[in-house]
């Protein structure tokens, strides 16, 4: 029978763009059974997060994969402020953990959107707004967070790290995280609504002895992005969807609306 507790408290998810990246950060990657396991959700640059604080009223889903199970955590489980998740695992097993926010609303000065716009690879809303004369326009857009992690909790490597979840963004390890060597080559899979997200601009960090380091790739044809790893450190792969939304019958039209995804895991 498996066996876990949850007790947790958690964040409400309301900040700027600016601060662009988000992602799931446990405490360590590498467990023993029945060890506290300590899950903060960070937002931040260059892969260096603060925690959010709030309540949970941000949150559409959060769910945690182990040992073939899928656990819906409740939201009535965080009642109070806070910004870290705690679980306890007695099993052993490759675990991973999923949050999908509800959306956000943001409003830019257009400098400040057309510049995170180019950060980001998301050319077909550049392109939009120059053939729609909107360049010089405020960017009025609603966000969604759809992020995970994957840690290892004992010795047994399952393939829990691979299952496909509900995330709108869901980036997807093609091989065990845990299994591979320095220099062995990580292919990911990175899907938009269960299809292939193809030539997306997708960021990969590193961080390992204080200091980060970032490659910029694309996805091919297929949706698919690879790159050599070091088995040290913690390591971050993300990119964006960006989505026009045709116009409704609300006067309150926002036109366009995003899906920051990000998949983190690490060696110690």
């Amino acid at each position: 029978m498996k066996k876990i507790f949850f007790a947790c408290s958690l964040l409400s998810l309301l900040t700027l763009l600016s601060s662009h990246e988000f992602w799931l950060e446990p405490d360590k990657f590498i467990y023993d059974r029945g060890d506290e396991i300590n899950v903060s959700f960070l937002v931040g640059e260059n892969f260096e997060g603060e925690n959010w604080t709030g309540d949970s009223s941000k949150i559409y889903s959060l769910v945690y994969y182990y040992g073939g199970v899928k656990d819906e955590i409740p939201r009535k489980l965080f009642p109070g402020k806070g910004d870290t998740l705690h679980l306890r695992q007695y099993d052993e097993g490759t675990n991973m953990l999923t949050y999908n926010s509800y959306s956000s609303f943001i409003n830019l000065e257009a400098t400040e959107f057309n510049k995170y716009l180019e950060e980001d690879g998301l050319t077909n809303a550049i392109e939009y707004r120059k053939e729609h004369n909107e360049t010089d326009s405020a960017g009025k857009e609603l966000y969604m967070r759809s992020v995970k992690t994957i840690f290892q909790v004992g010795a047994i490597k399952d393939e829990t790290y691979k299952r496909a979840t509900s995330l709108p963004v869901d980036i997807i390890p093609q091989s065990h995280p845990y299994k591979h060597t320095d220099g062995d080559e990580m292919s990911f899979k990175i899907l938009y609504k269960g299809d292939p997200f193809t030539n997306a601009l997708v960021k990969v960090w590193h961080h390992n002895k204080g200091e980060t380091i970032k490659m910029n790739l694309k996805t091919d044809e297929n949706g698919f992005v690879k790159f050599p790893v070091q088995t040290k450190g913690r390591w971050m792969v993300s990119c964006v969807k960006m989505e026009h939304l045709d116009r409704g019958p609300t006067k309150l039209y926002v036109p366009w609306q995003s899906y920051w995804g990000s998949c983190t895991w690490g060696y110690y």
